[in-house]
């Protein structure tokens, strides 16, 4: 749960009408008639709450309902693990704490200020006042509490940061230009932007809040520096994009120490700038942890995809695409993948599990079809990657000739210098919980996705973390795309629930008959038997429910260790692939047809 990094006492109300705005500018106040208003007025009390402070915590009681005059609040629901997840943004004339106000129940998430808010406050006793003696502002609560309600069942705008502060590390980067490229590509996606410099230094907050409310984003351009406008800047974003050159080096930190709510909430993302010729003077692992950045994106050069897909990123419209684990049945991702390119469906981060994670790879690093098709018939359907089989000690087989193939296709490619975001998962037996790999050696990270426990031997760490399969625990990580972007989320799913035959253990023979009469290139029953036990605990259709749109291939009569039937699975996932692309509907349709 994020913290204040200085906890601040709760601020001193102030009750005076004449320090109160305009009580109409509030939405359940709107139609009141004078009389509510003038009863709403002896009621409402007044108050700043600076920046990064909490209004409230998940668990605290419901004392009161809050209205938001200026400025921004971030609401925060508690997860597992200490963690939480960002909910939504509350902006001038939003209601807070409305629903266990009326409940009479804590608060389920908590509240903080991202920049520096008014707020009005009513009292329990005051609001029931109110509401009794005029009934129709109960009404007007009513209706914002069922919008809320359908906001909260799909993507919601006011989870959306609108205010981005682009700070450059360098006063070599031409900050202004940048912005201007990334305004262009905004509009041309249909959202209105402006670009404001230390111009606006002077200005009140209502006058950035009229700014908001004409505009969908607004980017606010500083370098590091000491100055009020940068300090404003972190003050007023509701996230911070680090633009930074690879050619050069980053102190670290970076950022001075400061009380801003992006730093404390971690809404800093790095974005890496390249220029033809140049040879990288840091590696981005070593920008990324002077920033303490969320996210890493590349922007190569001054034209081509990179612009438009910072301008998605920031608008909430990137795509993800999420592939899920399936042995040879993740053939059919790359006849998803030809499909969606064919349809001009851009992809902008990428992740996934097992052999999902192996062909998500592949379009992270900006592979072309016909390069995916070759790579991956020459690594796993000229010859079965598993058929090193050896008597097992801790695996039915060695890994050898997986960790050569890695090797040969993948060499000591860093997921941080890919092309695009992405990211795999695996389990961590050691320590029961799930990895995700953003950053490293990318064969090592696939090495870990792919290793079936019983089938490959299990990846140990430095930090004695035993890795296998990330489909034992999340065979379809929509949750974890879902963190990583606010846009749309196409997965696709090809795993089945049994995979397995009676048939197969009735009278069994040795492992030296089978060896005999089959050779090793033809995966012995216990092969199944493993792969099933490993994703036993897997639902089937966990994560699907989480996706914008689920593409499933028709894959009945093709097993996870049938490595020859490429063709068939391959044409399966173009074929679904393009009829659930007709169901596409609003602006990820609009994306496709681009």
């Amino acid at each position: 749960m994020p913290e204040p990094s200085d906890p601040q006492p709760f601020p001193v109300l102030s009750p005076f009408p004449e320090l109160l705005p305009d009580l109409r500018a509030i939405p359940f106040l709107r139609d009141a008639t004078p009389e509510a208003l003038a009863d709403a007025a002896d009621e409402v009390q007044w108050f700043s709450l600076p920046g990064g402070s909490a209004l409230f915590e998940a668990g605290d009681p419901a004392e009161a309902l809050f209205f938001v005059v200026s400025g921004s609040l971030g609401v925060f629901r508690p997860l597992p693990g200490g963690k939480s997840e960002f909910i939504a943004h509350l902006r001038p004339g939003e209601p807070v704490g409305e629903m266990s106000l009326i409940a009479g129940e804590p608060h389920t998430s908590s509240v903080f200020a991202l920049r520096d808010t008014e707020l009005l406050r009513v009292e329990r006793a005051g609001f029931n006042r109110l509401v009794r003696a005029h009934p129709s502002l109960m009404q007007n609560l009513a209706r914002v509490m069922m919008f809320r309600l359908r906001q909260s069942r799909r993507r919601s705008p006011r989870a959306e940061p609108r205010v981005f502060a682009l700070i450059s590390a360098s006063r070599t980067i031409d900050l202004a230009m940048r912005a201007r490229m990334l305004k262009t590509a905004l509009e041309g996606i249909g959202r209105r932007a402006c670009i404001l410099g230390d111009e606006a230094e002077h200005q009140a907050s209502t006058w950035f809040d009229e700014l908001e409310r004409n505009h969908d984003i607004v980017l606010l351009i500083t370098p590091i520096a000491d100055t009020n406008w940068f300090r404003l800047c972190l003050r007023q974003a509701d996230r911070i994009w680090i633009l930074a050159r690879s050619d050069a080096r980053p102190s670290n930190p970076l950022l001075p120490d400061d009380r801003s709510p992006a730093r404390q909430f971690r809404l800093v993302d790095l974005v890496l700038l390249h220029h033809d010729g140049s040879a990288p003077a840091a590696s981005a692992e070593e920008w990324y942890n002077a920033c303490d950045a969320a996210r890493l994106f590349h922007w190569r050069g001054i034209s081509g995809d990179d612009n438009a897909r910072l301008a998605r990123t920031m608008a909430g419209l990137s795509v993800g695409l999420v592939l899920s684990g399936g042995g040879a049945r993740a053939y059919a991702h790359i006849g998803v993948i030809k499909a969606l390119r064919d349809a001009r469906l851009p992809i902008d981060l990428v992740g996934g599990t097992s052999m999902g994670a192996i062909i998500a790879a592949c379009v992270a690093l900006g592979w072309d079809d016909d390069e995916i098709d070759w790579r991956i018939r020459r690594a796993f359907v000229e010859s079965n990657p598993l058929g090193d089989y050896t008597l097992p000690v801790v695996a039915l087989t060695r890994g050898h000739r997986v960790n050569m193939r890695l090797a040969e296709h993948f060499g000591n490619v860093l997921i941080e210098d890919m092309k695009l975001p992405f990211f795999c998962v695996s389990t961590d037996l050691a320590h029961g919980v799930t990895r995700i790999h953003r950053t490293g050696l990318l064969r090592a990270a696939l090495r870990a996705t792919i290793s079936l426990p019983g089938i490959l031997p299990p990846v140990v760490t430095e930090d004695s973390a035993v890795l296998v399969d990330g489909a034992v625990v999340n065979n379809f990580p929509v949750d974890i795309m879902q963190e990583a972007h606010r846009g749309f989320t196409i997965g696709v799913d090809v795993a089945r629930e049994t995979g397995i035959h009676a048939r197969d253990f009735l009278n069994p023979p040795t492992f030296f008959r089978w060896v005999a009469t089959r050779g090793f290139q033809s995966a012995p029953p216990i092969a199944s038997l493993l792969m099933r036990t490993a994703t036993i605990g897997m639902t089937p259709w966990a994560g699907r429910e989480k996706t914008d749109l689920l593409i499933i291939p028709e894959l009945q009569h093709i097993e996870m260790r049938d490595w020859k039937s490429y063709d068939k699975a391959t044409s399966s996932g173009y074929q679904a692939a393009v009829e659930s692309l007709k169901s596409l509907q609003g602006a990820l349709r609009r994306m496709s047809t681009g």
